[in-house]
C-alpha cells in the first residue's frame, strides 16, 4: 500500500450539511476501495484563483490515506462522476523522502484537528450563572419600608 493525498474542492453553493455529507461520501469512496484514511484536514471556504463553473469560491478539504495503487484509477473515476466536486488532485508519496514528508503532514493535520476539537469543547461548555445570595441588613429593610 502506498501513501496518497487528495485535495478536493467542493461547490460553495451547498449548505454546510450537504458539504459534510459530500465529504463523507468521498471518504467512503476511498475506504470502499480498500483505503485506510490516516487523517483529514478541512481548509474551509477559500477564494479560487479563477472561476470554475461560474464559482469564485470553493470548500477545500485534504484527505491523507494509504491504498493499493490499483485502486487509484477507480477512486479518481468516481471523483470525476461526483458533480459536487469542482476539482480534485491526487498526490502520490513514493520515495523515502516523500513518505517522511507525508508522515509530517499527517501529524500536523492530526494536531490541527485535535486543537479544533478542544476549541469546540471549550465553546460548547455551558456556563451556569452564579447566583450570590446576600442577606439584607435590618437597616436596609428599614429604609425600604419607609
Amino acid at each position: 500500500m502506498r501513501n496518497y493525498e487528495n485535495l478536493v474542492i467542493v461547490k460553495p453553493t451547498l449548505t454546510a450539511e450537504e458539504i459534510q455529507s459530500s465529504l463523507k461520501a468521498i471518504e467512503e469512496i476511498i475506504t470502499s476501495n480498500g483505503g485506510e484514511i490516516a487523517t483529514t484536514d478541512s481548509m474551509g471556504m477559500r477564494k479560487l484563483a479563477y472561476q470554475i463553473e461560474k464559482n469564485e469560491r470553493g470548500y477545500f478539504h485534504v484527505i491523507y490515506y494509504s491504498v493499493a495503487p490499483s485502486a487509484i484509477t477507480e477512486i479518481e473515476r468516481r471523483f470525476r462522476l461526483n458533480e459536487e466536486l469542482l476539482r480534485f488532485i491526487t498526490i502520490k508519496y513514493d520515495s523515502n523522502r516523500e513518505i517522511k514528508a507525508w508522515n509530517t503532514l499527517v501529524e500536523k493535520a492530526q494536531k490541527k484537528a485535535a486543537f479544533q476539537t478542544k476549541a469546540e469543547e471549550v465553546t460548547t461548555v455551558e456556563e451556569t450563572p452564579v447566583v450570590v445570595a446576600t442577606e439584607e441588613t435590618p437597616a436596609a429593610e428599614a429604609t425600604r419600608s419607609n
